[in-house]
């Protein structure tokens, strides 16, 4: 017992170092991968999915974006828009995430590589890099999609200033049913709502809450 819980500790060292590596190479990011990997498993707590999908999504969250390693840093960190040319670089990254870490057995038995795979899918079936659509794509990587773009949206980033958290929750609610699974963006703005409401304070103090807790636990 000690032994896997030993062999499970260090597993879990290695992921975070491999998500802080990422998330170092850009101050705007740094801590991206962690608030996605929170929101995620409220969403998937709430939705009730056993603990191996919640550890899975906690994993995955964690190293969703692992293959913009592989992106150069000019293109990574560019302050202005990005060419075509650009654009089409940074949609290889979850190809090169998937090919950088799915010799991993596990994370191909407990759905990592999905995630770090099809989190850029869309459920209109328009994302990348494979064209997904609907149920075609793993329920981790749809959710994993909602958190993304919450935490991408409502962060600092080199080329803009954080955007504002009702004009964050808005694009989330106007793209469900296109980008996001209408059903995934029902159960995360649950996680906002007192009493049928979505209040700025109730939003804020998830917020808050969220980024105070430990996601391993």
């Amino acid at each position: 017992m000690k032994n896997a819980q030993k062999v499970r500790e260090d597993n879990i060292a290695l992921i975070k170092a491999l998500a802080n590596a990422l998330d170092s190479r850009d101050t705007y990011t740094l801590h991206h991968s962690e608030n996605v990997t929170r929101y995620a498993v409220e969403i998937a707590k709430k939705m009730n999915l056993s603990k191996d999908m919640c550890n899975a999504i906690r994993i995955g969250g964690l190293l969703h974006d692992i293959g913009k390693i592989g992106i150069p840093e000019n293109i990574l960190n560019k302050p202005d828009r990005l060419t075509d040319d650009e654009y089409s670089i940074i949609k290889l990254h979850p190809t090169i995430g998937y090919e950088m870490i799915k010799r991993i057995t596990t994370f191909t038995d407990n759905g990592v590589l999905d995630i770090v795979l099809y989190h850029h899918e869309r459920y209109d079936g328009t994302g990348y890099p494979k064209g997904l659509k609907g149920d075609q794509i793993p329920l981790a990587a749809r959710i994993v999609a909602v958190a993304d773009t919450f935490d991408a949206m409502s962060s600092k980033r080199v080329y803009r200033k954080e955007l504002d958290l009702e004009y964050t929750l808005n694009e989330i609610r106007r793209n469900k049913g296109t980008q996001f699974d209408p059903k995934i963006v029902d159960i995360f703005f649950s996680l906002f709502e007192h009493e049928g409401q979505l209040t700025k304070e109730k939003s804020y103090k998830f917020i808050m809450d969220l980024n105070m807790e430990n996601a391993w636990e």
